[in-house]
């Protein structure tokens, strides 16, 4: 059986597509501001924290990393109503990112944290700075320098895992393929646009961080 592509009734509704990529850049963005800070406060409180935040930051690591994001969606989403707390699909879907990254954050900080010479913190404390100081100042650059590879890669799977968003009506980018397919009748063609505008924004997102990290990150 040959199929017959046609390209033009997709390309025709091309300000949704840019619509969705759009929305789901800025889930990104945010996703990965806020969800980067929670994973630098549970990975410090894992090795310096006092035992009740040591326990409490694992606990959430562990029931994170163990759990479907599409399972913590929902129960953002659905789930929450049901004790009074009803958020749009946008807040939701920013909601359940952020708690996302922040779990695998936290643990490939904690990484590079555990992987900073001894030497680092007797410097510090020879000069009198608080732990504080010394895991802000100290610490936590070369350590983010150590791993931020690791953390380009998975803010990108973040990324791509919003596509699912759209099952809560978040209008991101596999939102707007479905819209536009469902109008249309070209799924192949819609989903074949969206695969690529998704392979696109993954290597222009990493290369973002690439740059940025250095830069404005860790320095140099």
């Amino acid at each position: 059986m040959l199929i017959e592509l046609d390209f033009w009734p997709v390309l025709a509704q091309w300000p949704l597509l840019l619509r969705g990529a759009g929305w789901t850049l800025v889930l990104t963005a945010i996703a990965a501001l806020l969800g980067m800070t929670l994973g630098i406060a549970c990975a410090w409180s894992r090795v310096n924290g006092p035992r009740v935040l040591r326990w409490g930051a694992g606990a959430y690591v562990e029931l994170i990393r163990n759990t479907p994001f599409i399972v913590q969606l929902f129960f953002i989403f659905f789930g929450l109503p049901a004790a009074g707390i009803k958020l749009s699909p946008f807040t939701a879907s920013v909601l359940a990112m952020v708690v996302n990254l922040g779990a695998y954050a936290a643990e490939i900080i904690r990484a590079g944290i555990e992987a900073t010479p001894r030497g680092q913190f007797e410097a510090a404390q020879s000069l009198a700075l608080s732990r504080m100081q010394t895991f802000l100042h100290v610490v936590l650059p070369p350590a983010l320098k150590k791993v931020w590879p690791a953390l380009v890669s998975q803010i990108t799977i973040v990324m791509l895992g919003s596509a699912v968003c759209g099952q809560i009506s978040t209008e991101e980018l596999s939102y707007a393929a479905n819209l536009i397919q469902s109008r249309n009748f070209r799924a192949f063609e819609a989903y074949i646009l969206g695969t690529l505008m998704y392979l696109v924004l993954a290597i222009a997102v990493r290369r973002l961080l690439n740059w940025a990290g250095p830069r404005f990150v860790f320095g140099r």
